[in-house]
Order: C-alpha cells, then structure tokens, then sequence
C-alpha cells in the first residue's frame, strides 16, 4: 500500500508541474503566433488547466477502469464548493466579488444535463456528443461576452512577454511528456489502493483522485485568501466545474465508454448537484462565505467522504 501511496503522490506532483508547464508554453505560443488573447484565454488557458483532470480520466479509460474517470469529475466538482471555499473561508470571508448569476446558472444547467444523461447508464458515443456541444454553447457564450466587456490580456495566466522561444519549447516538451506519465502514476497507484482499501476504484477518484487533482485550484484560493483577495476564487470554482462536466468527460467517452455506477445514481450525483445547489445561495443573495459558513461546508465535505467508506 506504500508503494501505491507513492505513486498516486508522485503522479499528483508529476501532473501540477506538467500541467503549469504546458499553460505557460502553450499561452506563449500562440501569443507569439498571433492569437487574439481573448481566443487564447477562452480556450488555451480553460483546457490547458484542466489538462491533468483530462489526462487522468482519458488514462483510466484506456487502463479500464472508466469508474475512477467518473468519480474523478464528480468528486472534483463536490471538492471545488465545498474544499476549495471551505478552507480559505476560514482564513478571510470569500465574497462575490461581482455578478456571477448567469456563470452559475450555466454550472447548473451542465449538472443537471450530466445527471440526465448519467441516467442514461453510460456515457458513450452520443452522451459525448451532447456534453461537448454544451460546451460549445458555452464557450460562444464566454466568447460574445468577454468581447461585450473588452477582457484585456493583461491578466492571461502564463503569459510572459521576454520568454524565449526556446523556453516555450521546453515548457511545452514538459507538460506534453509530464501529463500522460503523472497520469500513468496517479491512476497505478490508485487502483492499488482501492484494491488495498477494499472498495471501488468509483470510491478512489470520488476522494483521494479528486481531491488531488483539485490540489492546485486550492492552493490558489487559499494564497489569495491569505492576501484577502479570494473573490476570484467563485468565478474559478464555476467555470472549473463546468468544465470537468463537458469537457473532460465528453472527451473521454469517446476514447471508451464510461458506466455509471449504480451507487453513484444514488448518492454522489446528488451530494454534487446539492453542494452546487447550496452555493447558489451565496451568489443570488451576493452573500459573502463567512468562518461559519466555511466550517460547515467543511463538515459537510467530511461527513460525504466518511460515508463513502461505510
């Protein structure tokens, strides 16, 4: 079980150096190719971020076991709402910083498409196609939006003005040959431990997969959390969950198909879609996550992965 712990750590470190690394060189690169930044924000930098999330899940399904795949997704979107602004909730209040009703509606609207089609008893071929159309939708959206209010480049992550080319060349050869060996790593060591722990592979990427993978957009909150600047941390929670939905699920059931399990029918999709359901509140009432609110989303987050083991 050592051997397994090692390796799902070593893979989890492998895939955030990788997948910043491929971020940094991708944005630069097409910056230098002339790129509109809006384009390259919209696109390069959303999937560039969710690359490690999308490697694991596409590695689990060509490794057989679709069932870590899923819970990968599920678990991380439960993990982003109730982790991810849990914990820095109770360094400093984590407010709304603007109007993020229509962001929320869309993660919404894509959870309750992905609980429809869960229903379906597979996420295959068409239940693929339905997922990456929506995210068509929504990048239109993102695009005709961020126009209306002129996003500037300024902020685009990753990008770096004096980088080199042959820079960009080592970031990218980084991230390209990082992501699918940390993936290798984390998924092995995974499967290991489900088999150590006695329980589903389902069960592994619904906690440990997850929440390693969610490592990075916590780190981030938290850094800015301790800077009193974590009002971005919503927007992000939003726009990466809807994400994992569409994105990486929709890609990865075309490399394979992916069953729903049936204990996932029963209780992880709600617990995702309740937990989304609950910080609906925060953003109708413009509301900021106080201490308290933050240690019971905390508690929540416990009780849901302890009942997951019993």
């Amino acid at each position: 079980m050592l051997f397994d712990l090692l390796m799902v750590a070593g893979g989890l470190l492998v895939l955030v150096f990788a997948g910043d690394a491929l971020v940094k060189g991708a944005v630069n690169l097409s910056l230098r190719l002339g790129i509109p930044a809006l384009i390259v924000g919209l696109t390069v930098v959303a999937f560039g971020t969710s690359a490690p999330e999308l490697i694991v899940s596409v590695q689990a399904v060509l490794a057989g076991v679709p069932a870590l795949a899923l819970g990968n997704v599920v678990g991380s979107n439960t993990a982003n709402i109730l982790l991810v602004l849990g914990i820095p909730a109770l360094i400093a209040a984590v407010p709304v910083a603007r109007d993020l009703s229509r962001d929320y509606a869309i993660m919404m609207a894509a959870s309750v498409l992905f609980i429809a089609l869960a229903f379906s008893g597979q996420f295959g071929l068409w239940q693929s196609l339905v997922l990456l159309a929506g995210l068509g939708l929504m990048l239109g959206d993102c695009y005709l939006r961020a126009r209306r209010e002129r996003a500037g480049a300024e902020a685009l992550e990753g990008a770096d003005e004096g980088i080199s080319g042959g820079w960009i060349a080592l970031y990218l050869l980084l991230g390209l040959a990082g992501l699918p060996l940390g993936a290798h790593f984390l998924v092995e060591g995974s499967v290991g431990l489900a088999r150590s722990f006695g329980v589903s592979e389902a069960v592994i990427g619904l906690t440990i997969v997850a929440v390693g993978t969610s490592l990075p957009e916590l780190a981030t909150t938290v850094a800015a959390a301790l800077r009193r600047e974590a009002g971005v941390a919503m927007g992000n929670v939003l726009g990466s969950n809807v994400f994992n939905l569409l994105a990486i699920i929709g890609i990865a059931g075309l490399v394979g198909p992916i069953p729903v399990p049936a204990e996932m029918l029963q209780l992880d999709l709600w617990v995702m879609l309740g937990a989304s359901a609950l910080l609906g509140l925060f953003i109708w009432f413009r509301k900021p996550i106080g201490r308290g609110w933050g240690a019971l989303l905390l508690l929540l987050y416990g009780a849901y992965v302890v009942s997951l083991f019993y």
